[in-house]
């Protein structure tokens, strides 16, 4: 597996990587809670843009992605906007999707940008050819927060992600029982020992796959993400508690 370089951070090598999510309306929102996050141990900050007021004009999400910048320094920015048809907070047409990712990625404001995987072939292509144009790297994601599908196919989704060419692909699923997070785990097990060439993230959604965000290192998993404010997927743990649990899975290790 090759670990995947973003500013100083190495993806893919030693304890997963936290991401923590900003989820507010406002720019004044957004770029304040960046510049609380100095002593937060993070990796990444995900900003989930479809909950940005102005996320349908490009030049106000330019001015936050600046904001954004600023204050967060050298810290790794990913750039989410995640549709409702995946959980996000509103819907958005294809061609804007595609607009509005390459566009911030062409900007150098961003370092990652989320493609969700079954938007259509063609549009991941795009994206992704239009990321790494700019040297962005891309998350590609998938979401189901109904239900945990099989072992077999949670690995095809992932193995499709790699081969469109995502640098990252990703998978967040729901449990209904303690037996589909171990389907989850054991997915992410068989991925990244026998397909992966690269990181990548899976969890378990909800209070009953919380230990799927804290064994990643284990099965495979490459990031996890923690709350500083406000969750941004049911089960996300207080990133201070989870940095916890991670040093201390890491030095048992």
């Amino acid at each position: 597996m090759n670990p995947v370089k973003v500013r100083d951070l190495e993806i893919g090598s030693g304890k997963p990587k936290i991401i923590v999510p900003i989820v507010g309306v406002t720019k004044e929102d957004i770029v304040n809670e960046a510049r609380t996050f100095g002593d937060l141990p993070l990796d990444v900050v995900e900003w989930r843009v479809d909950w940005f007021e102005g996320s349908d004009d490009f030049s106000q999400v330019k001015e936050v992605l600046e904001g954004l910048r600023e204050a967060l320094g050298n810290t790794p920015i990913l750039m989410t906007f995640r549709t409702s048809k995946e959980g996000g907070e509103k819907p958005i047409e294809m061609a804007d999707y595609i607009a509005l990712n390459v566009n911030a990625a062409k900007t150098g404001l961003v370092d990652l940008v989320d493609v969700e995987a079954f938007s259509g072939d063609d549009v991941v292509r795009e994206i992704i050819e239009g990321a790494h144009a700019n040297n962005v790297k891309v998350v590609a994601s998938n979401h189901d927060f109904h239900k945990t599908p099989s072992k077999s196919d949670i690995v095809y989704r992932l193995r499709k992600m790699q081969d469109l060419g995502a640098d990252i692909p990703k998978i967040a699923v729901m449990p209904q029982s303690t037996k589909d997070v171990l389907t989850l785990l054991a997915a992410a097990e068989e991925m990244a020992s026998d397909f992966a060439d690269r990181p990548i993230i899976t969890m378990s959604m909800g209070p009953k796959g919380v230990i799927s965000r804290l064994a990643g290192e284990a099965f495979g998993s490459s990031m996890t993400f923690g709350a500083a404010k406000k969750a941004s997927a049911p089960g996300q743990m207080g990133v201070l508690d989870l940095d916890v649990v991670l040093e201390d899975i890491h030095n048992a290790m």
